[in-house]
């Protein structure tokens, strides 16, 4: 029984060790995806007659004019990066790029087999920020922090 414990507390340790490096992954990740984003809203800005016309003649945005398309799509691409990796609003930012990544599938035809795995891993990302939140590492994290502190001082602050 002894051996089961000492087993046990070891494995405890690598758990703890582990979970160390958590918001530091999720980091990376929201580094990562936004990185992917932002690069190509500057992309968009660098030549923005290419653009207009790509968005005029190439990509088919459902349910927008070309040109609201492609100001729309850019404003997205700097304003949700900015906002993962900072982790405000996480959540948010992770899921509006979600939805933009599959609208960037949908409208562009032409897309290669490796454009379309690329958008795939990009969206998986984006689901896992989604459902497990920007982590510590995030402006979400010391808010809620701050908010709890302050619910908690309210409590005991006695009332007469």
């Amino acid at each position: 029984m002894h051996a089961i414990r000492r087993f046990a507390l070891q494995g405890r340790k690598v758990t703890h060790g582990i979970d160390l490096l958590s918001p530091v992954l999720s980091l990376a990740i929201r580094l990562y995806v936004a990185n992917v984003f932002f690069k190509s809203a500057l992309t968009k800005l660098q030549s923005w007659g290419a653009t207009l016309a790509l968005f005029e003649y190439e990509y088919a945005v459902p349910l927008l004019s070309p040109q609201a398309a492609a100001y729309l799509g850019t404003a997205v691409e700097l304003v949700a990066p900015i906002l993962l990796v900072l982790g405000l609003g996480g959540r948010l930012a992770a899921v509006v790029l979600f939805a933009f990544n599959i609208v960037a599938v949908i409208s562009y035809p032409d897309i290669s087999p490796a454009g379309v795995k690329d958008h795939v891993l990009w969206g998986w990302l984006l689901a896992v920020v989604f459902v497990y939140g920007p982590g510590k590492l995030s402006v979400d994290h010391l808010v809620t922090r701050w908010a709890g502190r302050g619910a908690n001082v309210e409590r005991s602050v006695p009332t007469d």
